[in-house]
Protein backbone atom coordinates (compact mmCIF):
# COMPACT_ATOMS: atom_id res chain seq x y z
CA UNK A 1 0.00 0.00 0.00
CA UNK A 2 1.63 3.74 -0.77
CA UNK A 3 1.82 6.03 2.15
CA UNK A 4 -0.44 8.18 0.71
CA UNK A 5 -3.54 5.68 0.76
CA UNK A 6 -2.38 4.51 4.31
CA UNK A 7 -2.56 8.22 5.38
CA UNK A 8 -6.12 8.80 4.18
CA UNK A 9 -7.28 5.21 6.14
CA UNK A 10 -5.92 5.93 9.34
CA UNK A 11 -7.18 9.77 9.18
CA UNK A 12 -10.46 8.50 8.50
CA UNK A 13 -10.28 6.04 11.25
CA UNK A 14 -9.17 8.41 13.71
CA UNK A 15 -12.10 10.77 12.59
CA UNK A 16 -14.38 7.77 13.40
CA UNK A 17 -13.21 7.13 16.75
CA UNK A 18 -12.78 10.60 17.74
CA UNK A 19 -16.38 11.00 17.09
CA UNK A 20 -18.03 8.01 17.61
CA UNK A 21 -15.84 6.27 20.24
CA UNK A 22 -14.60 2.57 19.47
CA UNK A 23 -17.38 0.43 20.03
CA UNK A 24 -19.48 2.42 17.46
CA UNK A 25 -16.74 2.65 14.63
CA UNK A 26 -17.34 0.05 12.37
CA UNK A 27 -14.13 -0.93 9.83
CA UNK A 28 -16.95 -1.44 6.78
CA UNK A 29 -17.84 2.39 7.15
CA UNK A 30 -14.24 3.71 7.67
CA UNK A 31 -13.15 1.41 4.49
CA UNK A 32 -16.16 2.81 2.48
CA UNK A 33 -15.22 6.59 3.26
CA UNK A 34 -11.87 6.13 3.11
CA UNK A 35 -12.27 4.56 -0.72
CA UNK A 36 -10.76 1.34 -0.22
CA UNK A 37 -12.01 -2.38 0.79
CA UNK A 38 -12.51 -3.56 4.15
CA UNK A 39 -10.14 -6.50 2.95
CA UNK A 40 -7.59 -3.78 2.24
CA UNK A 41 -7.76 -2.28 5.68
CA UNK A 42 -6.99 -6.10 7.47
CA UNK A 43 -4.54 -6.57 5.38
CA UNK A 44 -2.98 -3.34 6.08
CA UNK A 45 -3.54 -3.20 9.86
CA UNK A 46 -5.01 -6.75 10.78
CA UNK A 47 -7.75 -6.06 13.26
CA UNK A 48 -9.83 -3.37 14.36
CA UNK A 49 -7.36 -2.39 17.78
CA UNK A 50 -4.24 -1.98 15.55
CA UNK A 51 -6.51 0.40 13.24
CA UNK A 52 -6.94 2.26 16.41
CA UNK A 53 -3.50 2.34 17.78
CA UNK A 54 -2.51 3.82 14.15
CA UNK A 55 -5.31 6.40 14.55
CA UNK A 56 -4.13 7.55 18.29
CA UNK A 57 -0.44 7.81 17.06
CA UNK A 58 -0.88 9.87 13.78
CA UNK A 59 -3.27 11.73 16.39
CA UNK A 60 -0.02 12.48 18.93
CA UNK A 61 2.19 13.36 16.27
CA UNK A 62 0.33 16.42 15.83
CA UNK A 63 1.70 17.94 19.01
CA UNK A 64 5.26 15.84 19.21
CA UNK A 65 6.83 18.05 16.89
CA UNK A 66 6.48 20.74 19.49
CA UNK A 67 9.00 18.83 21.43
CA UNK A 68 10.71 17.00 18.92
CA UNK A 69 14.86 17.11 18.84
CA UNK A 70 14.82 18.68 15.16
CA UNK A 71 11.61 21.00 15.77
CA UNK A 72 12.12 22.65 19.44
CA UNK A 73 12.66 26.63 18.71
CA UNK A 74 16.00 27.82 20.08
CA UNK A 75 16.14 30.22 23.20
CA UNK A 76 15.90 30.10 26.95
CA UNK A 77 15.00 26.98 28.27
CA UNK A 78 12.02 28.98 30.11
CA UNK A 79 10.84 30.15 27.01
CA UNK A 80 10.89 26.92 25.22
CA UNK A 81 8.74 25.27 28.43
CA UNK A 82 6.11 27.58 28.29
CA UNK A 83 5.89 27.16 24.62
CA UNK A 84 5.53 23.20 25.16
CA UNK A 85 2.93 23.99 27.58
CA UNK A 86 1.16 25.96 25.76
CA UNK A 87 0.84 23.25 23.26
CA UNK A 88 0.13 20.68 25.06
CA UNK A 89 -2.97 22.68 26.79
CA UNK A 90 -3.98 23.58 23.67
CA UNK A 91 -3.78 19.67 22.28
CA UNK A 92 -5.33 17.87 25.39
CA UNK A 93 -7.96 20.26 25.89
CA UNK A 94 -9.83 20.14 22.67
CA UNK A 95 -13.37 19.64 22.89
CA UNK A 96 -13.20 16.76 20.76
CA UNK A 97 -9.80 14.97 22.58
CA UNK A 98 -11.83 15.56 25.68
CA UNK A 99 -14.93 13.55 24.25
CA UNK A 100 -12.92 11.50 23.25
CA UNK A 101 -11.41 10.39 26.02
CA UNK A 102 -14.77 10.36 27.70
CA UNK A 103 -15.81 7.65 25.47
CA UNK A 104 -13.17 5.65 25.43
CA UNK A 105 -12.58 5.61 29.75
CA UNK A 106 -16.55 4.45 29.59
CA UNK A 107 -15.42 1.71 27.20
CA UNK A 108 -12.60 0.41 29.24
CA UNK A 109 -15.05 -0.54 31.61
CA UNK A 110 -16.40 -3.24 29.42
CA UNK A 111 -12.98 -4.23 27.69
CA UNK A 112 -9.61 -3.01 29.64
CA UNK A 113 -8.16 -3.83 26.26
CA UNK A 114 -9.23 -0.54 24.43
CA UNK A 115 -7.74 1.69 27.26
CA UNK A 116 -4.34 0.23 26.91
CA UNK A 117 -4.26 0.33 23.67
CA UNK A 118 -4.78 3.76 24.23
CA UNK A 119 -2.62 4.58 26.94
CA UNK A 120 0.38 2.92 24.56
CA UNK A 121 -0.32 4.41 21.22
CA UNK A 122 -1.18 8.09 22.75
CA UNK A 123 0.04 9.11 26.30
CA UNK A 124 2.39 6.93 27.15
CA UNK A 125 4.38 7.76 23.51
CA UNK A 126 4.14 11.26 24.24
CA UNK A 127 5.56 11.47 27.83
CA UNK A 128 8.47 8.78 26.06
CA UNK A 129 9.34 11.24 23.30
CA UNK A 130 8.76 14.09 26.21
CA UNK A 131 11.38 12.74 28.19
CA UNK A 132 13.85 11.99 25.59
CA UNK A 133 13.73 16.17 25.05
CA UNK A 134 13.75 16.59 28.76
CA UNK A 135 17.01 14.44 28.79
CA UNK A 136 18.47 15.97 25.77
CA UNK A 137 18.49 19.27 26.96
CA UNK A 138 19.75 18.02 30.80
CA UNK A 139 22.24 16.78 28.55
CA UNK A 140 23.28 19.87 27.16
CA UNK A 141 23.28 21.69 30.35
CA UNK A 142 19.91 23.65 30.05
CA UNK A 143 18.40 21.20 32.95
CA UNK A 144 19.23 18.90 35.78
CA UNK A 145 17.09 15.89 36.17
CA UNK A 146 17.75 12.51 37.27
CA UNK A 147 14.58 10.69 36.09
CA UNK A 148 13.25 12.76 32.77
CA UNK A 149 10.27 10.22 32.99
CA UNK A 150 9.11 11.33 35.84
CA UNK A 151 9.84 15.07 35.32
CA UNK A 152 7.96 15.11 31.78
CA UNK A 153 4.96 13.40 34.05
CA UNK A 154 5.50 16.42 36.83
CA UNK A 155 5.15 19.15 33.93
CA UNK A 156 2.40 17.64 31.98
CA UNK A 157 0.76 17.26 35.41
CA UNK A 158 1.58 21.11 36.62
CA UNK A 159 -0.16 22.93 33.62
CA UNK A 160 -2.91 21.22 33.94
CA UNK A 161 -3.57 21.85 37.21
CA UNK A 162 -6.97 22.15 37.49
CA UNK A 163 -8.31 22.78 34.23
CA UNK A 164 -8.40 18.77 33.80
CA UNK A 165 -10.92 18.85 36.02
CA UNK A 166 -12.67 21.96 34.78
CA UNK A 167 -12.75 21.20 31.71
CA UNK A 168 -14.59 17.90 32.25
CA UNK A 169 -17.28 18.75 34.67
CA UNK A 170 -18.32 21.82 31.74
CA UNK A 171 -15.81 24.82 33.13
CA UNK A 172 -14.28 26.84 30.55
CA UNK A 173 -10.60 28.36 31.53
CA UNK A 174 -10.03 31.59 30.51
CA UNK A 175 -6.42 32.32 28.18
CA UNK A 176 -5.07 34.19 31.39
CA UNK A 177 -5.62 31.82 33.74
CA UNK A 178 -4.31 29.03 31.47
CA UNK A 179 -1.33 30.98 30.94
CA UNK A 180 -0.65 31.57 34.50
CA UNK A 181 -0.74 27.96 35.16
CA UNK A 182 1.60 26.97 32.48
CA UNK A 183 3.83 29.89 33.62
CA UNK A 184 3.64 29.11 37.33
CA UNK A 185 4.19 25.35 36.27
CA UNK A 186 7.54 26.32 34.23
CA UNK A 187 8.73 28.05 37.49
CA UNK A 188 8.12 25.66 39.94
CA UNK A 189 9.74 23.28 37.38
CA UNK A 190 12.78 25.30 36.60
CA UNK A 191 13.20 25.57 40.49
CA UNK A 192 13.61 21.74 40.68
CA UNK A 193 15.44 20.69 37.62
CA UNK A 194 17.11 24.04 36.52
CA UNK A 195 20.41 24.59 36.33
CA UNK A 196 22.18 27.23 39.06
CA UNK A 197 23.96 29.98 37.57
CA UNK A 198 26.97 31.10 39.54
Amino acid sequence: MDAAKRVVIVETAAHHFFHNGYAATAIEQVAADAGVSKVTIYNQFGDKRALFAAAVESECEKIRGHFSLEGTAKGPIRARLFDIGQAMHAFLFRPEMMQFERRIAAETETEPAIGLAFLEAGPWRMKEAFGAWLAHEAQAGELAIDDPMLAAEQFVSMCKGMGDLERRFGTSVSNAERDRRIAGAVDVFLAAYGVRQH
